[in-house]
């Protein structure tokens, strides 16, 4: 599809439409941060402050839970998109389904927690994956700015990111959790405001959904996937009130468990269809490679970098001295760390890799990835002897937590912006959708992966928990930097 508007310049060297894009990203990150600052605090919090008192245990699996399905949800989401709704009115739906979720953890109850979150999932799935994709359509193919835009994309997240846990975190843990949860309802209230003003600058970069081509097919296709749709939807409303009133007893932990056997299974399955399936010329068969190999390298890096919801949290929450300067402040600040570290870096590297770029010096995107994972290793093992102090029972300074988000978000610079941008530049065209959500699937088997390790947060020793986190991570970084070669070839070809 081409681009909204060819060699539109109107946003800092960007096109238009990037400024709607960015916004409504930024209040969406907000609202999905603001609450996963404040969620394993909340769960494991005692009754008596309005907690739930889950266990580690617990409430790392529906931490992992949620975390990995929010993520997952993408891969439906790109498919209904492409197949029915088009990308930019799957951003709106999903956004609404967002802030209607966050509105239920505003109510006090156990089922209205888990009606929030299975919306919050819902939505996401609907937003987070396409927004990425209208981005790279708003591009022509060769359009050398198209990194840099996913970078200033990139920092919209971040800004909102980065305020959700100062201004969600401080009313969840000063005043009320469900007051907190109420803010990032409002975030996403905004943001649906500011994308519905501001749609007109996209163009038709994805207006419609994906055309086979024939004539009618695409009407067909529409009603196909609306009828797949209901009928889910109708057993999951089925599923949900049979498990409400007690008819189906099942635990938060054991659709946990399904949840990990349902992700591994939809991971192999993707890419043994893709690779079985005929129909790729050489060019897009070498890109699928390229796909599925970067696809294992974020899954490795997400299940390190996302226990900063899970294990970080909890680890500020019990064994830091949250005093900065003389002032006190919430553990869950700590989440803002990383995103301004972001917005602080993102120029930064944007600007590299076009100076690189021009000097013909960028490294491939494999390498960025191997240094991504190197870094984020590094990053835990930070933590080791900070580990060790707590175990004596002192509670160590907030720097070794900053130190700690500081190389993260390296890492995550190196991996995360220039992931979007090779998804949209190496998937097939008529899968574009499905590629991306499919990239998300990678953070969703990471996000689960790092929400079970919260699980041993209180059987295990930190030191040991935080050392095999870093050696893995470490060790996936220097795997993957051994294999650059054949994948920068594979990429060109």
């Amino acid at each position: 599809m081409s681009a909204a508007v060819p060699h539109d310049t109107a946003f800092f060297g960007h096109p238009r439409g990037l400024s709607t894009l960015f916004f409504t990203e930024m209040w969406e990150r907000f609202s999905f941060y603001g609450m996963r600052a404040l969620l394993i605090l909340f769960m494991t919090a005692s009754p008596a402050i309005g907690g739930l008192g889950f266990d580690a245990v617990k409430a790392g699996a529906i931490y992992g839970l949620y975390s990995s399905m929010v993520y997952m949800a993408t891969l439906p989401g790109g498919w209904i998109a492409d197949q029915w709704l088009g990308p930019q009115r799957a951003v709106l739906a999903g956004g609404v389904l967002i802030a209607f979720g966050h509105f239920s953890m505003a109510v006090p109850s156990l089922s209205t927690f888990y009606l929030g979150l299975t919306l919050i999932v819902v939505g996401t799935g609907l937003l987070k994956g396409n927004v990425s994709v209208i981005v790279g359509r708003l591009y022509a193919a060769e359009d050398g700015r198209r990194d840099a835009g996913y970078s200033i994309f990139y920092m919209g997240i971040n800004a909102g990111a980065f305020v959700a846990p100062l201004i969600c975190g401080y009313l969840g843990q000063r005043i009320g959790w469900h007051v907190g949860f109420a803010a990032a309802g409002v975030g996403m209230v905004l943001g649906l405001i500011q994308y519905v003003a501001g749609r007109g600058h996209l163009g038709d970069a994805g207006l419609h959904p994906a055309d086979p081509g024939s004539p009618g097919a695409l009407e067909r296709q529409k009603r196909t996937a609306a009828t797949r749709i209901a009928v889910v939807t109708a057993v999951a409303l089925v599923a949900g009130i049979g498990m409400y009133s007690g008819v189906l007893p099942v635990t938060a932990t054991q659709i946990a468990d399904a949840a990990g056997v349902l992700l591994l299974g939809l991971s192999i399955g993707f890419f043994a269809w893709v690779f079985l399936s005929g129909g790729w010329t050489t060019a897009e068969r070498n890109h699928l490679i390229v796909i599925s190999v970067l696809f294992l390298g974020y899954a490795l890096f997400a299940s390190v970098f996302e226990q900063a919801g899970s294990t970080l949290n909890l680890f500020a929450d019990r064994s830091t001295d949250n005093v900065l300067l003389g002032f006190a402040f919430p553990s869950s600040w700590y989440q803002a760390a990383n995103p301004l570290f972001v917005i602080a870096f993102a120029p930064v590297f944007a600007f590299m890799w076009v100076r690189l770029g021009r000097r013909g010096r960028e490294p491939g995107t494999a390498v960025k990835f191997g240094v991504g994972l190197v870094l984020v290793g590094a990053g835990f093992a930070v933590l080791i002897p900070a580990a060790a102090m707590g175990r004596e029972g002192a509670l160590v300074g907030p720097g070794w937590l900053l130190v700690t988000y500081l190389l993260h978000t390296w890492g995550e610079l190196a991996i995360s912006p220039v992931g979007l941008s090779a998804m949209s530049r190496l998937a097939p065209a008529r899968i574009g959708g499905l590629v991306m959500g499919v990239w998300f699937l990678g953070v969703s088997n990471g996000n689960y992966i790092g929400g079970r390790v919260a699980g041993l947060y209180e059987s295990m020793s930190l030191t040991g928990l935080f050392g095999a986190v870093a050696v893995f991570g470490v060790a996936a970084g220097v795997l993957l930097l051994a294999f650059v070669r054949p994948l920068d070839r594979l990429s060109r070809a």
